[in-house]
């Protein structure tokens, strides 16, 4: 096995350790949630271990493991004499903050038995406090939202590997006429430029065609069009990158998405290319025939 750096997610239960996992998960870490800190030597005898596509192996291993404090140091200093490097990253949040979000999720505390989450949030932070002396990074959840703590994660995701997943960007043309795609996340109306199905000669063909695309892409409307979109595109995908989208679809629809849709994506399509972007093209409804 390469890559030898095992990270592990620990803290106060509600402190956002499963949006973090989910964050390393997005950026292509192998990731186990609540695993049993003996089982972890077994684990990378495993042949998933050995595996090189992975960016890394995350663990999330906190106190729904009982005794968990008394199991972790011989582990880890076993894995260390390996050759593996573990690096422990601590989530916490203040108490009020820990209070609000229990109370949001009606989640049970794995250590308020008496039914007293106050106490419970208290014992758990008095008994993690050695981990955390512990810990390479510490981080304090309680001014984050989800998105905000996903992007950070992302970012201390990115620092630790080469082989990160990327933003995977699909650029979808197609008609209004055969309905709107249920999961764009852009979606842009090109029905305002000249439409080539007018044009008895060009309505047979569709927007692959070098006519089709000399059409709609001369015209004045069409460019001005793309310069202000694209513009907009090179504004939106370095934040959605920072705040860790694994996915983003981006739609573009005509009337029966054969001719300008298909034009404009395909520049679209083209300019992300060109920014060395994950980015793939599909062009729903350009084989529905043409009606008169």
């Amino acid at each position: 096995m390469d890559n030898k750096n095992i990270i592990i997610i620990t803290g106060n239960s509600g402190s956002g350790k499963s949006t973090a996992i989910a964050a390393f998960e997005d950026s292509g870490f192998f990731c186990v949630d609540n695993m049993p800190v003996r089982l972890l030597p077994d684990f990378f005898e495993l042949p998933v271990a050995q595996a090189s596509e992975y960016a890394g192996y995350v663990f999330v291993m906190d106190l729904r493991e009982k005794g968990f404090l008394y199991k972790y140091t011989p582990v880890f200093e076993e894995l260390t004499k390996k050759g593996y490097t573990i690096e422990i990253l601590f989530l916490e949040a203040d108490e009020t903050v820990l209070l609000q979000r229990y109370s949001q999720t009606r989640r049970h505390h794995p250590l308020s038995s008496n039914g007293n989450l106050l106490d419970g949030i208290r014992v758990e932070k008095k008994q993690l406090n050695r981990l955390k002396h512990e810990a390479k990074r510490v981080i304090n959840t309680s001014r984050f939202n989800v998105h905000e703590l996903k992007s950070i994660i992302t970012g201390f995701a990115r620092r630790k590997t080469t082989k990160v997943t990327t933003l995977a960007i699909n650029v979808l043309s197609f008609g209004f006429k055969f309905g709107v795609p249920p999961y764009a996340d852009l979606m842009v109306d090109v029905r305002f430029l000249p439409n080539p199905y007018f044009v008895p000669e060009l309505r047979p063909l569709d927007g692959t065609d070098k006519k089709i695309k000399d059409f709609v892409l001369i015209k004045t409307e069409t460019r001005t069009f793309l310069e202000k979109y694209i513009d907009l595109l090179d504004y939106l995908l370095p934040l959605y990158e920072k705040e860790g989208k694994a996915y983003l679809s981006i739609a573009v629809g005509c009337t029966g998405g054969r001719h300008r849709s298909v034009v404009l994506a395909a520049a679209i399509y083209d300019h992300i290319k060109s920014l060395d972007k994950q980015v793939k093209i599909t062009h729903r409804d350009i084989g529905h025939p043409v009606s008169d």
